[in-house]
């Protein structure tokens, strides 16, 4: 994987030499750019988990040090594998977020009241066939999360109660500190804990949820898995993953394919790889033989006469379909010539009169091929 990753200097457009603040600034305007609640284009999410990911490494002091000297292998496998955000984007849910976390509490500085966030996303671990993989299937699975609590429908209070302004910060859901320094005046403006941002205060709580408007369950999800994923592919399921307190949108859910290998067949991105065991006569003689396929349908192929062990045949189209389209790979028969282990008198015999057949051939061949030799080399002489 590392091989095949940029250049973290080069994903945000640095140079190597550049300063925390440089990068800080590099991977602002960079992650505005494609975050994906602002950036709609094809590969905006992916451009966006590379950006994040480079900067989680160069704003690190030693995860940086180690990436100047060794590259990408001296990152192990925790830094730098934008496992953050290569499948839960809670951490930024929306383009405010993104930069809330850098200009929050800054002096002089405007904020926002903290509503109800993003939930959580959910990871399942999901065992699937080889065949399900190459054709698709629906899985049906239980898993436990957080769901809004459907007595008091999320709110947090009891039905027939209201909730009542925070007196902490008076409905704001900020508190604003002003701090004197030799530079002027300093604003720092937090979320309130008292109301959590919210600016109101449940009196009486939801005696189903205790107040925070959400409930333990086991939801069972019907997932579609697309014809054609591979092992460690992760379908996204919209929606399906936890609410946070107080309401909000729901994360997702991301199920992450483990695939069964075959007892035949191999796979190679798009191409099914299959070996046919032949005898030595086939081989020599030439045959036409049954291959199986995935489809579960014999197809007929035809052995031509002095075929070598290892050649390989095409199937075209009977490999793996290509996720979301109709193309699809073939699939390659590679014949392996067997070598009998063990043989009747007659068939010994038989090898025996063809090895000496074989050998008289050869020696023929060779005294054709010293008689050609000596004719050239006496021409030269002449």
């Amino acid at each position: 994987m590392a091989a095949n990753k940029r250049d973290f200097y080069e994903v945000l457009g640095v140079a190597r030499t550049a300063t925390e603040d440089e990068i800080k600034k590099a991977f602002r305007r960079m992650a505005k750019q494609y975050h994906p609640d602002a950036n709609k284009e094809q590969g905006a999410e992916a451009r966006f988990i590379e950006i994040n990911e480079a900067y989680e490494v160069l704003s690190d002091p030693q995860k940086r040090a180690a990436y100047d000297r060794y590259g990408h292998a001296g990152l192990g496998n925790g830094a730098g594998a934008g496992a953050g955000f290569a499948t839960d984007f809670g951490s930024f849910s929306t383009i405010n977020d993104l930069f809330e976390t850098f200009f929050a509490g800054t002096a002089g500085g405007t904020s926002r009241r903290t509503g109800p966030q993003r939930g959580a996303d959910l990871r399942y671990e999901l065992t699937i066939t080889f065949e399900e993989a190459v054709f698709g299937c629906q899985k049906e699975i239980e898993l436990p999360r957080w769901e809004t609590c459907s007595h008091c429908r999320g709110n947090g209070a009891q039905p027939g109660t209201s909730t009542s302004r925070c007196s902490a910060c008076q409905g704001t859901g900020e508190i604003r500190r002003v701090q004197q320094s030799i530079f002027g005046q300093f604003v720092n403006v937090t979320m309130c804990e008292r109301c959590r941002g919210e600016g109101r205060v449940i009196t009486t709580p939801c005696e189903k949820c205790r107040g925070q408007g959400r409930v333990r369950n086991n939801r069972r999800v019907v997932v579609n898995i697309p014809a054609g994923v591979d092992d460690g592919i992760n379908v996204r399921v919209t929606g399906e993953g936890e609410v946070s307190a107080r309401g909000g949108t729901p994360g997702n859910l991301y199920v992450v394919l483990t695939v069964k290998p075959h007892q035949f067949f191999k796979r190679q991105g798009n191409d099914i790889i299959y070996e046919l065991p032949i005898s030595f006569t086939q081989a020599a003689l030439g045959d036409e033989v049954d291959v199986p396929t995935v489809d579960e349908k014999k197809t007929t192929l035809r052995i031509p006469a002095g075929t070598q062990s290892g050649r390989s045949f095409r199937l075209k189209g009977m490999g793996v379909p290509v996720v979301h389209s109709s193309a699809r790979g073939d699939q390659h028969v590679i014949v392996k010539v067997v070598t009998p282990t063990s043989l009747t008198a007659e068939q010994k015999h038989l090898l025996e009169e063809f090895a000496r057949l074989e050998q008289e051939q050869n020696e023929q061949n060779d005294k054709n091929i010293f008689r050609n030799l000596f004719e050239k080399t006496k021409d030269v002489f002449q």
